[in-house]
């Protein structure tokens, strides 16, 4: 049965229409809101490369279904370039050279600034941050977060 939801993404409304209110936030995101910064990786919680940031937390896209994320402030990769502490965490991910195939970055950043939002700085959002990167660019990725 579809249903007709509102999303407010990035502080822009999108209307969809969805083909079950419990398809993954992911891949309305995607596939209906054309944002396709936020990746696909596992599925199953574990990897982050879907996370995005739901009314100010981390949340993991892949598994959370979209009914749930109607009328919440959704806030994906694409956001923080008007977001003062994504603009902070973007400078200092180019300043260290984080990214390497660059497929995790957009879930690390998301939840880096989750971290910054609740008032988290250098090691301490090291500690929240347990995204998962194949490529290994943890030793850039932990000098970039010493900086904010």
């Amino acid at each position: 049965m579809t249903s007709k939801l509102t999303l407010n993404v990035n502080g822009k409304t999108y209307p969809i229409t969805v083909p079950d209110s419990g398809m993954p936030l992911l891949w309305a995101l995607r596939d209906l809101c054309g944002l396709t910064g936020t990746k696909y990786g596992c599925g199953i919680e574990i990897c982050g490369a879907c996370t995005v940031l739901i009314d100010g937390k981390p949340q993991k896209s892949c598994d959370m279904d979209v009914g749930s994320a109607a009328g919440r402030k959704i806030m994906t990769v694409e956001g923080l370039s008007s977001d003062p502490d994504g603009q902070k965490a973007q400078a200092a991910w180019i300043a260290c050279q984080v990214p390497q195939c660059g497929y995790c970055q957009s879930g690390m950043l998301v939840k880096t600034v989750g971290a910054m939002k609740a008032g988290h700085h250098g090691s301490a959002i090291g500690d929240e941050l347990d995204n998962i990167c194949v490529c290994g660019a943890y030793q850039r990725i932990n000098a970039a977060i010493q900086t904010l």
